[in-house]
């Protein structure tokens, strides 16, 4: 079975596994050896050797695709598209969840469990995200994975490297040695994914109360459903307009990465399995992926824009609120630029939506009305979020002239990746 297939089973017998073990497990010995002991350890080292990869990764991937730029024009030019697409789908994604919370209204009559005290981190001010932007540090940076300094320090040491002539030309060979290894790395790691996509789930399911999710159904089914109308509505169309492209090719070769991002809840820990997808089953050239892929990761959040939206309307219906449009504009606007250095780390949509309920006058202490059942919407939402950029990078690609096409549409490309032990290239691999 190819990788996609076994994240797949992982996935299904993980789940009926967890499920086992909430409703029949003897409580004792299941909680403090199973659920505690083997799937908590198996699934934190499985996340854990996730992140060991995303710095060096993203690091070495960008240096090698900025230097490979001969015209520093092309990346600003590059990221400007990026830049511009993520803004635009994430507007997008945080009005429709707006739209469909007033039409919808999810709160009203909600039963939710009691309000408690909820502690949330407060978020950077906009102005300091910039400020920050650019390290002081750049070692500090990569020893605390603060992705947008890395981004910055890795275009602009790509970008000296061009400039260098015949010594750049070496250094830039030398950083392309490191990513085929770090690529090969990849492999290594994907090898166990199966199985830490098992503990994750499983976990997930032994430990999941179904009260919480009775008492905010309303809230579950709308978040859920305008997630797959932003995926299966919103990017098909973009790719189609803008790119034209087959959307249903896209999403089958995407499938990868939106469960590999589905199980373990992180943007930034899905970059390997992102640019893997986008670069050899959709055939994007690295030294756009390399680019576009990381900074999606960390300023594309459509899946936590949709969620911050709807909560902020199911809070406002539950304590009886009536939000101005004034308000609701605040809303749009305080996603759209919350989403620019978010982390991409498991729940934290719960932190900029401490920042969007203060901004609009609602009690932040409402996040506990949804915090029992943030997991399992995290999970998908994130899904949603690489899978915007995917297609944002595939867009800019095709703009570009910088996407095999051949690629894209032969059904098994990059298939052989995801069985085999073979180092990953820049290449576009052989047809099977």
């Amino acid at each position: 079975m190819n990788l996609s297939t076994r994240i797949f089973v992982g996935m299904i017998l993980g789940a009926i596994t967890g499920l086992l073990l909430n409703y029949f497990g003897p409580p004792q010995w299941s909680q403090l050896w199973l659920i505690d002991g083997v799937l908590h350890v198996v699934g934190s080292i499985f996340i854990s050797l996730l992140k060991m990869l995303v710095v060096p990764l993203v690091f070495v991937s960008i240096v090698c695709g900025a230097s490979a730029l001969s015209d520093p024009k092309v990346l600003g030019r590059v990221g400007g598209k990026a830049l511009g697409l993520y803004l635009i789908t994430t507007g997008i994604a945080v009005t429709l969840a707006l739209t469909a919370a007033k039409i919808f209204q999810p709160g009203v009559g909600a039963s939710p469990s009691p309000l408690e005290r909820t502690e949330i981190a407060e978020g950077k001010p906009f102005t300091q995200v910039l400020i920050d932007m650019v390290p002081t540090n750049p070692v500090d940076a990569m020893a605390n994975a603060d992705m947008l300094p890395i981004i910055i320090f890795s275009v602009l040491l790509g970008i000296a490297i061009t400039l260098s002539g015949r010594t750049g030309k070496r250094v830039a060979e030398w950083f392309n040695d490191i990513n085929a290894i770090i690529m090969k790395l990849v492999t290594i790691v994907m090898k166990v994914a199966p199985f830490g996509v098992f503990a994750l789930i499983a976990n997930l399911a032994a430990t999941s109360n179904t009260a919480d999710f009775l008492a905010v159904g309303r809230y579950i089914v709308l978040v859920f459903a305008v997630l797959f109308l932003h995926a299966l509505v919103v990017y098909p169309t973009l790719l189609l307009t803008l790119a034209r492209l087959n959307p249903r090719t896209f999403l089958w070769k995407m499938r990868a990465a939106m469960m590999f991002a589905f199980s373990t809840a992180s943007s930034n820990a899905t970059i390997p399995v992102t640019l893997e997808s986008v670069q050899e089953r959709l055939g994007v050239s690295n030294r756009i992926s390399s680019f576009t892929i990381p900074l999606g990761a960390t300023i594309n959040m459509d899946g936590t824009a949709i969620m911050q939206g709807i909560a902020t309307g199911f809070i406002a219906q539950f304590y009886g609120i009536e939000l101005t449009i004034a308000q609701y504009m605040m809303v749009v606007v305080m996603v759209i630029m919350a989403s620019i250095g978010t982390a991409g780390v498991p729940s934290v949509g719960l932190v900029v939506l401490a920042g969007v309920l203060a901004q609009v006058g609602l009690p932040e202490e409402g996040i506990a009305l949804i915090l029992g059942v943030d997991r399992l919407l995290d999970m998908t939402r994130t899904a949603v979020n690489i899978t915007g950029d995917a297609a944002v990078t595939t867009i800019v690609a095709v703009s570009e002239g910088a996407i095999d096409l051949d690629t894209f549409n032969d059904p098994d490309a990059g298939v052989k990746f995801e069985t085999s032990d073979e180092v990953y290239t820049d290449a576009a691999p052989e047809k099977a």
